[in-house]
C-alpha cells in the first residue's frame, strides 16, 4: 500500500526541490514562471504567486558552490522563471504579426520567444542579485524583493523601457488593493507582492516561525483592503459640470482599419456610430457636448482630404467638439527624419483643428524601427508599414479642449509608463488614453493593456477616459471606478460625465519614487544584516 501522505513528508518533498538539477531544475523554474501568469488580468488570480513565489526561493535556495556559482546558478533559475512568465503572460504579442501574415507572419515565432527570452535577462539579473545578498530564514524574501524589484524597475526604464505586466499589476483586479498604488505606486505593489506571497515558503522551516510570517503577511494584505474599502466608501464621484462625454468604439476589425479605398465609408460610418442614441443620450450627439474617437481614426492624412471636414461639419452639431487620434504631416523635428506623426487632434463641429499633440513614447518596431535606414534598406518594416517610421513629439504637453479642463493627451501604450502620464507644468484634470488594440484580437492583451491604464488614474488620483478602436473603452474614476465602459470586441459607444480628480493629490504623485526608495533601503537594510554581522564576528 502506498504510504499516506503527511504533513512532514509534503514538507521533505517540498524541500527535495531545491536539489532539482538539470532539466528538472530548468522545467520547475519555467512552471513556476508561467503559472505566474495566471495573476495578470484577464484571470486576477493573484494567490497563485503564493506558490510560484516560494518556488523560486526554494530553487534559489538551492544553488550552491563558491560565490560565482551560485550567482551564475540563481541567474540561470531567474532566467528560465522569467521566460516562462513572459511566454506565458505575452505571448498574445504575436497575434500583431498575423494582420498581415504574408508580410510578416514569418517574425510570429522570434517575437513570441525572443522577446520573453530578452525580457527574462532582468529576471536572471533580479535573482542573480538576490542570492548575493541570500541568508536564511525570513530575510532572504527581503533579498528577493530587492533584487526582483529592482531589475522589474530597470525592465520599465531599459531601452526607453517595457514595464508590461511587472508583478504589481497581480492587484489590478482586486479594485481594493489597487488602492494601494495611491500610496506607493505600482513598483511600490510589485515589491510587496513579491515579498508578501512569497512568505509561505517559510512554513517549510520551523513552525513558529513560518506562522508568525505568514500571518504576518495576511495581516498587511488585510489591512491594504480594509484601507482601499475605505478610500472607496469615503471618495464619492463628483463630475465636472455641464460636459457630456461620448467615446465611440467601431471595433474594426486592424486589416480593414486602415484600408485607404474605404477611407469614406469608414469616416460615414464613425459618424453614424457617433450619432446613435442611447438610455443616457436619447438625442443622440445634441445631448453630447465631447465625442471622443480611438487612436488613428483616419485611413489618410487629415489635411489631403478636404471632404473629410465636410463630412463633419455636415454630421456634428455645433455644440459638439471632436477629439480623434489622426497621423498628422508635418516638418519632421531636428534629428529626426519623418514627417509621420501619431497625434490627438481637437476638432470644433466645422472640422477646423484647434489643437495637436504628438504621441512622444513611440513603440519600438511597431512605429519606429532601431537603426531605420539600415533596416529599411534590408526590405524590414515596422508593423504599420509607414515608409520611415514615425517622429516623435518633443515632449508630453497639456491637451486644451474648449469647455473642458486641461487633458494629459496619451497615445496607446504611453499610458504603461509609472511616473511619466502628466505633463510637467500645470497639472491636468483628467487622463485621455487614445489607443487602438484591435492588433492583438481577443486575446488577453487588451485586457492587460485597460488594467495599466486603470492603475495610471489610481496613482494620479485623476480620472481616465479611455477610447479604443477596439479593445476596452471606458470612463474611470480617479480612484479607479468603471463609470461606464464598452467591452473588447463590441461595437458602439460609451456615453457619461468627465469625473473630477481628486482634491488632494495622491502620494505617489506627490512623492514620486521615494516611497519605492524607502521600501528598497529597507529591504536592503535587511538583507545585509546577517553578512555585516558575520563580518563583525569574524573581525
Amino acid at each position: 500500500m502506498p504510504r499516506p501522505v503527511t504533513a512532514a513528508s509534503l514538507r521533505g518533498r517540498l524541500l527535495a526541490l531545491r536539489f532539482l538539477s538539470g532539466w528538472r531544475r530548468r522545467f520547475a523554474a519555467a512552471l513556476a514562471g508561467a503559472l505566474s501568469a495566471l495573476a495578470m488580468p484577464p484571470f486576477g488570480l493573484w494567490p497563485v504567486l503564493a506558490l510560484s513565489f516560494p518556488l523560486l526561493v526554494l530553487l534559489i535556495d538551492g544553488c550552491r558552490g563558491d560565490l560565482r556559482a551560485r550567482l551564475a546558478a540563481a541567474a540561470g533559475v531567474g532566467w528560465w522563471f522569467g521566460f516562462g512568465y513572459f511566454l506565458a503572460s505575452l505571448w498574445w504579442i504575436g497575434a500583431a504579426f498575423l494582420v498581415e501574415a504574408d508580410v510578416f507572419g514569418w517574425l510570429l515565432p522570434f517575437a513570441v520567444v525572443a522577446m520573453p527570452a530578452g525580457l527574462a535577462l532582468f529576471t536572471a539579473l533580479g535573482t542573480a542579485v538576490a542570492r548575493a545578498l541570500w541568508s536564511r530564514g525570513a530575510l532572504r524574501l527581503f533579498a528577493l524583493a530587492f533584487g526582483l524589484t529592482c531589475a522589474e524597475w530597470l525592465r520599465g526604464h531599459v531601452l526607453t523601457g517595457f514595464p508590461w505586466n511587472t508583478y504589481g499589476y497581480a492587484f489590478s483586479d482586486s479594485l481594493v488593493l489597487m488602492q494601494g498604488a495611491a500610496l506607493v505606486g505600482v513598483w511600490g505593489l510589485t515589491f510587496a507582492a513579491v515579498l508578501l506571497l512569497a512568505t509561505p515558503v517559510l512554513l517549510l522551516g520551523p513552525r513558529r516561525t513560518g506562522l508568525a510570517a505568514v500571518g504576518a503577511a495576511t495581516l498587511v494584505l488585510a489591512g491594504a483592503a480594509a484601507w482601499g474599502s475605505h478610500r472607496l466608501a469615503t471618495t464619492p464621484l463628483a463630475t465636472v459640470p455641464g460636459v457630456t462625454l461620448r467615446v465611440m468604439q467601431p471595433d474594426l476589425p486592424q486589416d480593414k482599419k486602415f484600408a485607404y479605398d474605404r477611407r469614406r465609408q469608414i469616416l460615414a460610418d464613425y459618424l453614424a456610430l457617433s450619432a446613435r442614441p442611447s438610455p443616457a443620450y436619447p438625442r443622440g450627439l445634441s445631448d453630447v457636448s465631447v465625442l471622443i474617437w480611438p487612436e488613428s481614426a483616419f485611413p489618410f492624412i487629415y489635411e489631403r482630404e478636404p471632404w473629410a471636414a465636410q463630412d463633419i461639419a455636415a454630421a456634428l452639431p455645433e455644440n459638439v467638439t471632436l477629439v480623434t487620434g489622426a497621423i498628422r504631416y508635418d516638418q519632421p523635428p531636428p534629428g529626426q527624419r519623418s514627417p509621420f506623426f501619431n497625434a490627438i487632434r481637437v476638432m470644433n463641429a466645422r472640422g477646423e483643428v484647434l489643437h495637436s499633440t504628438d504621441k512622444v513614447h513611440l513603440v519600438p518596431f511597431g512605429e519606429y524601427l532601431p537603426l531605420q535606414a539600415e533596416l529599411e534598406a534590408l526590405g524590414i518594416e515596422q508593423l504599420t508599414r509607414v515608409r520611415g517610421g514615425f517622429s516623435s513629439g518633443s515632449a508630453l504637453a497639456p491637451l486644451v479642449i474648449p469647455g473642458l479642463p486641461l487633458a494629459a493627451p496619451l497615445v496607446c501604450y504611453e499610458i504603461i509608463f509609472p511616473g511619466k502620464v502628466v505633463p510637467e507644468g500645470v497639472r491636468p484634470g483628467w487622463l485621455l488614453n487614445l489607443t487602438n488594440d484591435a492588433w492583438f484580437g481577443m486575446t488577453p492583451g487588451p485586457y492587460q493593456h485597460f488594467a495599466q491604464a486603470r492603475m495610471r488614474a489610481v496613482e494620479e488620483g485623476l480620472p481616465l477616459v479611455r477610447a479604443a478602436n477596439t479593445g476596452i473603452s471606458a470612463i474611470v474614476d480617479p480612484v479607479g471606478r468603471i463609470v461606464a465602459w464598452l467591452p473588447l470586441g463590441r461595437e458602439g459607444v460609451v456615453d457619461g460625465p468627465l469625473p473630477q480628480p481628486l482634491e488632494t493629490v495622491s502620494p505617489t504623485a506627490k512623492l514620486g519614487s521615494l516611497p519605492l526608495l524607502v521600501m528598497l533601503s529597507t529591504a536592503l537594510g535587511l538583507a545585509l544584516a546577517p553578512l555585516c554581522g558575520c563580518i563583525t564576528r569574524k573581525g
